[in-house]
């Protein structure tokens, strides 16, 4: 039982943090324009992965995709790569978990099988929940280099008057979907790879072949020996003679000394 609910809390929560890296990846605010020096504008400006927008006060917005690969930023590319990655290999774990759950029976699949595959789906998970962070965590000191070189230009020169003539941008919703979204998926890995020790088979047990001693049923005294009440019915009754233990049938076929007087 408690093998089955690992399984499948870890399933909930890796499904949960791989519809969440889907949701931050396809977002448009991975960095949003900084409106400190600048609280009152007509226009509000944010970015994603694959486009940038523009609100203006009016409420129209507009977004315009980035129709260039090479002239992007090699950060934002990796970036790019680390999430769709993640996704990639949280579908395959998805896949694979599905198939390694306890509570579902296909057709004569053993438990040791089924460990193998939890296994496999826990290591995905956790290789996906890692590439979600990697980029996140990227991407956002990406933000924080170009913010503070940003704020440096903007107080340099003038005699340290401001001049707001760059935009700074910060930090996006998508950002902290993301680092939730990984953390999800990077724990649902590891409860799945706990749950993989509860299928797997028990190795301690291994066949042997267990020797007992005969004499335990032996009983031997001085010039013969007798059978013990151990042995069962068909075991023929001994006689005890000064020369040695004879049989009955032994005793009538081969007469002995005695019967000659």
């Amino acid at each position: 039982m408690a093998t089955t609910t690992c399984q499948v809390v870890g399933f909930l929560l890796s499904l949960l943090g791989l519809a969440g890296c889907i949701t931050a990846t396809v977002m448009d605010t991975w960095s949003t324009q900084d409106l400190y020096d600048n609280p009152v504008t007509s226009v509000f400006q944010y970015e994603g992965l694959w486009r940038s927008c523009v609100q203006q006060s009016s409420g129209f917005t507009e977004c315009r995709p980035y129709f260039t690969i090479l002239g992007l930023p090699a950060m934002l590319q990796a970036v790019r790569a680390l999430m769709i990655v993640g996704i990639v290999l949280g579908v395959f774990g998805i896949l694979v978990s599905i198939f390694a759950l306890k509570c579902i029976r296909i057709g004569t699949m053993e438990d040791s099988a089924k460990a193998k595959m939890t296994l496999t789906s826990g290591i995905l998970f956790i290789i996906s929940g890692i590439c979600a962070i990697i980029g996140v965590s990227v991407f956002a000191n990406m933000l924080v280099t170009n913010f503070w070189m940003s704020t440096a230009n903007m107080y340099s020169g003038m005699g340290g008057m401001v001049q707001t003539v760059q935009t700074r941008y910060t930090f996006g919703s998508a950002l902290f979907v993301g680092w939730v979204a990984g953390g999800l998926t990077l724990i649902g890995g590891v409860v799945m790879s706990i749950a993989c020790r509860g299928l797997t088979p028990d190795q301690s047990n291994y066949k042997a072949v267990s020797y007992h001693a005969s004499g335990h049923n032996v009983a031997y005294k001085p010039g013969g020996f007798k059978a013990s009440p151990g042995f069962g019915s068909n075991t023929r009754n001994k006689k005890i003679y000064d020369g040695g233990a004879h049989t009955e049938d032994e005793a009538q076929s081969h007469p002995s000394k005695y019967d000659y007087v």
